[in-house]
């Protein structure tokens, strides 16, 4: 790359266009590239305006692309009108000035340049420029273009275009790209971007119904509505029985009443059951926040035994740090960390191992008390129990104590502060 000669779009994009013998043929209004291949987007021909109307030039008639003056092969052209193939973009109306994800950097930044640079034998896109300077290129006059240099350069390996607004292009599903985000990088991307751009990413990733969940469990709750609004019951429900039971009551709570029961009925019977059952405590307390999934094994289990369940369980690893321990009638007599376990002999009981002093909250707590347990207790699961201070009812974990206690927008905050140091 270093020894490569960078080209600017903005300087190939309405220069001349001339045949290899020396004549000027017309005016070169855009490149097109064809996206979906991994590295780096090769050009598959241009858009000109040739005797006033405008075709398509194929990249095996193009010799030689530069800046203010591209060169042809010969002087032959099809003059019928321009049709895109698919997954082809023009770079200049369809990517130049528009949003792109930057992978690497989980944030989105704009393409005031799109640099070009001949590798592998032919044309391809190496990358964007997303500083001022970029812009700033396009406002002097063309001679004075090159004295410019790029300064915010982002290689295009990292870079992920939205084309929702291409009419033969969409991201495919799964996209190797995006799926190398967290589900909370994913979530930050979709709360940034507009609507439009949001739904292509959750379209991107919706091939994996689990990732999609992921990302709407992090998302905020106004996204959350904003991108269930559009969706039918059957599909609401498809999500939501993906989700968490607690973050599916959650969402399920900011649909507009006269769709909860349906989309509800819809849901497949365990996570209906856990729905309801959520969404008869207060969201403020203890039991709206907990989650029904955890694990309770006898006090006769072996430690083997619990590492066992542990592996095949569904439940989700942060609520499987710990382990609860009932006697014969599923009362809570003890608990167990998993690292407990892992250090403990394979053949020793749960009974022998678990701790019998229990941190615990109750579902009518508020998030000041639940919190003040935790940390007295040192606890990243905390189980709540009935009334009888017997029955595990359900579990909160330090994670989710930690979303509602820190201020709205911290993480995007944070990560765009990060990125730009």
């Amino acid at each position: 790359m270093t020894a490569t000669r960078v080209l600017h779009l903005t300087r190939i994009a309405g220069g001349e266009l001339w045949s290899v013998d020396g004549g000027k043929v017309g005016r070169v209004d855009d490149l097109i590239v064809r996206l979906g291949d991994a590295g780096y987007p090769p050009v598959t021909g241009l858009l000109a305006t040739v005797a006033g109307r405008q075709v398509f030039v194929p990249d095996g008639l193009v010799q030689e692309i530069g800046h203010d003056r591209t060169t042809l092969r010969g002087a032959v052209l099809d003059l019928r009108p321009f049709e895109r193939r698919p997954q082809e973009v023009l770079l200049r109306k369809d990517v130049l000035d528009r949003q792109l994800i930057n992978v690497d950097g989980a944030r989105l930044v704009r393409a005031n340049e799109i640099e070009l640079a001949r590798l592998e034998g032919w044309y391809r896109v190496v990358g964007v420029d997303t500083g001022l300077r970029g812009f700033a290129r396009r406002l002097v006059p063309r001679r004075l273009a090159d004295e410019i240099a790029p300064k915010s350069f982002l290689d295009w390996a990292s870079i992920e275009p939205f084309t929702g607004h291409v009419p033969t292009v969409r991201l495919t599903v799964p996209h190797p790209k995006l799926a190398r985000l967290h589900p909370a990088e994913l979530a930050d991307l979709v709360e940034q971007a507009s609507h439009s751009e949001g739904e292509e990413i959750i379209e991107a990733v919706g091939g994996d119904p689990e990732l999609e969940a992921d990302v709407f469990e992090e998302l905020d709750p106004e996204h959350q509505v904003e991108f269930v609004e559009a969706r039918s019951d059957e599909d609401a429900a498809e999500l939501l029985g993906s989700m968490a039971a607690d973050d599916a009551a959650d969402l399920i709570s900011e649909i507009d009443q006269d769709r909860r029961a349906p989309i509800l009925e819809l849901l497949p019977e365990p996570q209906r059951r856990k729905v309801r059952s959520l969404l008869s405590y207060n969201p403020e307390t203890a039991g709206g926040l907990m989650s029904p999934d955890f694990l309770l094994l006898a006090g006769a289990a072996t430690a083997g035994d619990a590492l066992e369940a542990i592996r095949a369980s569904s439940v989700p690893p942060e609520a499987l740090a710990v382990v609860f321990v009932a006697d014969g009638a599923g009362r809570l007599t003890g608990s167990v960390t998993a690292v407990r376990l892992v250090q403990s002999p394979h053949l020793a009981t749960l009974a022998d191992v678990a701790s019998g002093d229990v941190g615990h909250v109750h579902a009518d707590w508020d998030l000041g008390a639940v919190v003040r347990k935790m940390s007295d207790y040192n606890l990243t699961v905390a189980p709540v129990l009935d009334e009888g201070h017997r029955t595990v009812l359900g579990v909160i974990t330090v994670d989710d104590v930690l979303e509602l206690l820190l201020p709205s927008g911290f993480r995007r905050d944070y990560g765009r502060t990060a990125a730009e140091e």
